[in-house]
């Protein structure tokens, strides 16, 4: 380690003052911030990823900040990566669709490394990332495809009612032909035969 003096003259006198009896430059480490950050977000998900130098690469952590490019960072969403890896996934459900996005990440040791110790980097340069909107079908298009799946089940009642309608007819003319001529009626058949032709043709004439 190393020993930290500050000498000065106060009224005419000489003093020293010791900061750090024992400094050692490893515990007091300010590391550049990481660089190079980009984004590709697609349906699914969002990737974040940045350089750092190779050889401290496996004992940082990392800081992610991102909010809406129209907001301020004061209210902006911090994510941590799970690994060392100079990247992070996030959902992409957690972005709306035609927003513009901004990101920006910085680094320090980890602190499960005993040898070093360092204070947060300032923040990297940002990059912006959009999530892209559901695509939508042209309105002339939605139109001609309703018009031909609804064509179909429409044209399947028309028919059913008018073979209906034409059903309900010729029952109703049956059933008058065979109306009773003859004034003398057996009983009971003959009487249930008249109540059933009386029935149908007063449904006739309504």
């Amino acid at each position: 380690g190393y020993r930290v003096s500050l000498q000065g003259n106060f009224l005419g006198s000489n003093h020293t003052f010791i900061p750090f009896p024992e400094y050692s430059p490893r515990q007091h480490i300010k590391l550049d911030p990481p660089s190079n950050l980009q984004a590709n977000i697609t349906a699914s998900k969002c990737q974040i990823w940045w350089s750092v130098p190779w050889y401290l690469a496996e004992i940082l952590q990392y800081e992610l900040q991102y909010k809406e490019h129209s907001t301020s960072w004061e209210i902006a969403l911090n994510k941590t990566p799970t690994s060392s890896l100079p990247q992070i996934e996030i959902e992409a459900s957690e972005f709306c669709s035609g927003i513009t996005y901004i990101a920006r990440v910085r680094c320090k040791v980890s602190e499960n490394e005993d040898s070093y110790h360092s204070q947060w980097s300032e923040w990297s340069q940002t990059t912006l990332f959009q999530r892209a909107g559901v695509p939508q079908l042209p309105e002339k298009l939605f139109n001609i495809r309703t018009v031909q799946f609804l064509f179909i089940p429409l044209s399947f009642v028309t028919v059913l009612y008018v073979f209906w309608n034409c059903k309900l007819s010729s029952r109703y003319t049956i059933s008058f032909i065979r109306f009773p001529t003859s004034p003398a009626l057996k009983f009971p058949h003959q009487l249930f035969s008249f109540s059933h032709s009386t029935i149908c043709t007063m449904g006739i004439l309504r």
